[in-house]
């Protein structure tokens, strides 16, 4: 009978080889982490941002909401609106970013300079403690041509005014269409830092992909997906420019949206590209604004923010007040859906019962994974979490998420 055995000289090298590519894959999909990713990212033009801004919209909203509450109750299939309402009065806006490039289009050099700096005093305020969101940050123009020196210029005198990078601070970069640029950014982030006695990677940015040069290459590889292996940790998400990128496409005025086909093809390239890899994907925006059809705008708003998070994209654009109302709504109502389907399946799945699906390890990973995230939007509290299952303690859910041992966890802490 004959043996057969691996040599070991044959065995090693190949315990090696696999050893690098599993050190390659961890440095380079790390997975989601625990940042907690905001429902939105509203964009204000830098002469129209001010330190009360998330105040002034959340009290816009609130008065929208209030003369168009019978509408918005058809749409509130799950009971949103009264804690909708308390959250646009309590925290209204979660992530803002003070806008210098189309939203405040080509001023003089010299008041597009005194606006950077009232931007870096607003961000230095919201930084020490005063009533701003959570992240912020500011978006300016793009890199090429003539937009590059500007940008540049408007960056440095934001941080200036800001008296460094406040915690929390990203900016982002529009009309990015090939991977050199980002590392144009990067060695930008290195030379800010270095002149200011920074830490490394202090400076993060977003890369707005509007171009479908930024999708498919003219080589036919997906340079999105370079774009981020190149940025390192310097690059925090993804955003989409729904008209940019749908009128580059050729499509007509009057068909570019959201869930237009080719916006769906760029977002899930750019979902697949950013998976596992920490950088988040926002979905774009709507330009119809609940100004001359407001019940209109507010259900097409609506509608689009759920369609958003049904296919993975948990982050979009608000441009306009009432934005807030539906896209809490939209949050709220999905999430408080989603949390009651994971939990009797997560129960099912520690306990190894039959709740009717078999769930996997990776199922088990998006189920906590969408237990989290609804916890950190507020549309269930840890209170009810504990009442309805009280083994399913955040630790527990982090490291399902993560996909680590479970082993005795148990014990409920404050996020």
């Amino acid at each position: 009978m004959t043996v057969t055995r691996l040599p070991e000289n044959v065995r090693a090298r190949i315990e090696a080889m696999l050893d690098a590519v599993d050190a390659d894959l961890r440095a380079r999909y790390p997975g989601q982490g625990d940042r907690a990713q905001p429902i939105h990212t509203v964009y204000v033009p830098a002469d129209r941002a001010s330190a009360d801004t998330p105040a002034k919209w959340g009290a816009a909203a609130v008065e929208l909401l209030d003369a168009h509450r019978a509408p918005l109750a058809e749409l509130d299939t799950a009971s949103t609106l009264p804690a909708v309402r308390e959250r646009l009065l309590r925290e209204p806006v979660q992530d803002l970013r003070i806008d210098f490039e189309d939203g405040y289009g080509f001023r003089s050099d010299e008041e597009e300079d005194a606006a950077a700096t009232a931007a870096g005093e607003i961000l230095a305020r919201w930084a020490a403690g005063g009533e701003g969101p959570a992240g912020f940050g500011i978006r300016v123009k793009g890199l090429a041509g003539l937009e590059r020196r500007r940008a540049l210029r408007t960056l440095e005198l934001v941080l200036d005014a800001a008296g460094g990078v406040p915690a929390g601070f990203v900016f982002t970069v529009p009309k990015i269409r090939a991977a050199e640029q980002v590392s144009a950014l990067v060695a930008l982030c290195e030379g800010l830092e270095r002149g200011a006695g920074l830490a490394d990677a202090t400076l993060r940015f977003e890369l707005q992909i509007e171009s479908p040069q930024a999708i498919v290459g003219s080589d036919g590889s997906v340079p999105v997906a370079k774009m981020i292996k190149l940025a390192g940790k310097r690059c925090a998400g993804l955003h989409f420019g729904t008209y940019d990128y749908t009128a580059a496409c050729g499509v007509a005025a009057t068909d570019q949206a959201l869930d237009h086909p080719a916006a769906d093809h760029a977002k899930a390239v750019m979902q697949a590209a950013a998976a596992q890899t920490g950088v988040w994907v926002c979905d774009g925006s709507t330009q119809i604004v609940p100004e001359v059809e407001p019940e209109a705008a507010l259900r097409e708003h609506h509608r689009l923010v759920t369609r958003a998070l049904r296919r993975g994209y948990y982050q979009g654009w608000d441009m306009h007040p009432g934005h807030l109302i539906t896209r809490w709504m939209a949050a709220y109502a999905f999430f408080r859906g989603a949390i009651d389907v994971a939990v009797p399946r997560l129960r099912a799945y520690l306990a190894r019962q039959d709740a009717g699906v078999v769930d996997e390890p990776a199922t088990a990973e998006a189920l906590a994974a969408t237990v989290l995230r609804g916890l950190r939007c507020g549309a269930r509290t840890d209170a009810e979490l504990s009442t309805a299952a009280p083994e399913l303690t955040l630790d527990l859910l982090r490291a399902l998420a993560a996909r680590e041992p479970v082993g005795d966890i148990g014990v409920r802490e404050k996020r």
